[in-house]
């Protein structure tokens, strides 16, 4: 198995979750990422600063660790800025039509036991495995 890191993974999990438990005890927001940057957009005064905040750490956190040392993962896309741009497109209807994100949902709902993000990432998980066998399935083929 390559890329098997379960200390490195438990650690960011667990990092994950007190990120959105202090920023539900501090701010009673919810760490999903579509609604903080989605309502940055027309946000003003304090409202748009923590949100800016949010948004900068989630950018600002590899390149810090990158400059500490630490090694990222290479990344590749294979599909070219078009499909990137219409990919992310979809992501962002999808995340407004399903009412919040995986990480708002995933991360944020369960742990409220909210019925609605339970059912949510139901759907996000039967479709992330569809989506792996019609891929698996059209390469073998090709």
């Amino acid at each position: 198995m390559e890329n098997f890191t379960p200390g490195a993974s438990l650690l960011g999990g667990a990092l994950i979750g007190l990120a959105s438990v202090l920023l539900w005890a501090a701010n009673g927001r919810i760490a999903g990422i579509s609604s903080i940057i989605g309502g940055s957009l027309g946000a003003k005064g304090s409202e748009l600063g923590w949100r800016l905040a949010f948004t900068i750490g989630l950018i600002a956190a590899p390149l810090l660790y990158a400059a500490a040392g630490g090694t990222l993962p290479k990344t590749e896309l294979a599909g070219g800025l078009p499909l990137l741009v219409v990919a992310g497109l979809l992501v962002g209807f999808g995340t407004r039509l399903g009412g919040g994100c995986t990480s708002g949902h995933g991360v944020c709902g369960m742990a409220r036991l909210s019925p609605r993000s339970f059912a949510a990432v139901a759907v996000f998980m039967a479709v992330a495995a569809a989506t792996v066998f019609v891929m698996r399935l059209s390469l073998i083929h090709i």
